[in-house]
């Protein structure tokens, strides 16, 4: 029979084993994924009726109890329907939606066809507070246009780059500004998954969609970790089985200089079944890593519970990091949430500024002018 000192020595030692596990396991626990609401929130008026309003701005505003005074769009009937689901005044002209937003000292909410911004960014009142859906305009040419408005308007104007406000990528930053990783190395993007270009009938009349609507998310997200790159080599394509759609697959090398790798990878039509698609971005750091689960894009609108991997140093193991919501509605609570603090003077820093946001917008263009360029000849 083992002496009871030996079974007390055993077990202290195990205690202590534990010690610095625990301790992580409690520090990953306390890592941040929500971004503050305002104190005062002001109500917002919405401009447009689109399934991006009913799918993330309407429950994201719900979810943070923003009172919405209401919605227009040039489809009235359009809007009497999402209005009459969410007990709104759907209104009957711009004009009158403006009125109304002035009367209250609303916040504007754009979520238009991307050609549609500047029209209507010129129409609203001077010092207007305003945030618009990306992309920023249709090309470089609108966005700057847009931009020369925000500040001949002098509006408080920001762009809806919502994923950095994902709680898993505030719970990342939380992670990387407490040292938990550090000086990023190698960053990919990488999506290998069948989206259901069914459900977004407006796509077919646009002439640039995969890069303009969906991978200038991750372009913006790489940009609020590591920059503007120095310079970028692109091709994007479509794809046989969705003629329709003008590009739906994207390759991207960012330039960082001679020690970053950063790559996007994207497939929209792989077609061989859920069970070996993936949505994913991998930080590798000179101390620690990082593994992002997308699970928003697999199996979509239904999607999958979003994931944030931590892998703080050697000989440790990965640890998966805890957090409510996901990108979907959530990420939109956070956009609204920046601008209104900034312009109260709550927050210091309007993250998706249009000027941001413009150079995001440069970067998408470098994107396809580097796809038509072709590449070097053999």
């Amino acid at each position: 029979m083992a002496c009871a000192c030996s079974i007390v020595a055993k077990f202290d030692l195990r205690i202590r084993f534990e010690e610095p596990r625990i301790q992580k396991l409690q520090d990953l626990m306390k890592l941040n994924y929500q971004w503050p609401l305002p104190i005062q929130p002001r109500p917002i008026s919405i401009i447009g009726s689109g399934g991006i309003v009913k799918d993330a701005h309407l429950p994201a505003y719900s979810k943070a109890n923003f009172k919405v005074l209401g919605v227009f769009d040039i489809d009235y009937e359009k809007s009497a329907m999402v209005a009459k689901t969410w007990n709104l005044k759907a209104f009957e002209s711009l004009d009158k939606l403006i009125s109304n937003a002035q009367a209250h000292n609303a916040v504007f909410d754009l979520a238009l066809p991307p050609s549609a911004v500047s029209k209507v960014v010129e129409k609203l009142p001077n010092h207007a507070t305003v945030l618009i859906q990306k992309p920023m305009g249709s090309d470089l040419e609108e966005a700057k246009e847009i931009k020369e408005i925000c500040a001949r308007k002098k509006l408080n104007a920001a762009v809806n780059f919502q994923l950095r406000f994902s709680p898993m990528m505030l719970a990342l930053r939380d992670a990387m500004s407490k040292m938990m990783l550090q000086k990023i190395l190698d960053l990919e993007v990488h999506l290998n998954l069948e989206t259901p270009w069914n459900l977004f009938p407006f796509l077919k009349k646009m002439e640039r969609v995969e890069i303009a609507v969906h991978s200038i998310h991750y372009l913006d997200l790489i940009r609020s970790f590591l920059g503007t790159p120095k310079s970028v080599w692109a091709q994007t394509l479509g794809h046989p089985n969705t003629p329709d759609i003008a590009q739906t697959r994207t390759s991207a090398i960012l330039n960082y200089g001679p020690e970053i790798r950063c790559v996007i990878s994207i497939n929209h039509n792989y077609s061989k079944g859920p069970r070996l698609q993936t949505a994913q971005i991998r930080f590798d750091c000179q101390k620690g890593g990082a593994y992002v689960k997308l699970g928003l894009l697999l199996d979509y609108p239904r999607g999958e519970p979003d994931e944030v991997w931590i892998y703080k140093s050697e000989k440790e193991e990965w640890d998966q990091i805890e957090f409510e919501g996901g990108w979907f509605p959530e990420a939109f609570i956070g956009t609204m949430s920046n601008l209104q603090r900034f312009v109260a003077g709550e927050d210091n820093q309007l993250h998706t500024s249009v000027e941001d946001a413009y150079e995001t917008m440069r970067l998408v263009e470098a994107c396809y002018e580097s796809s038509r360029s072709g590449g070097t000849e053999l």
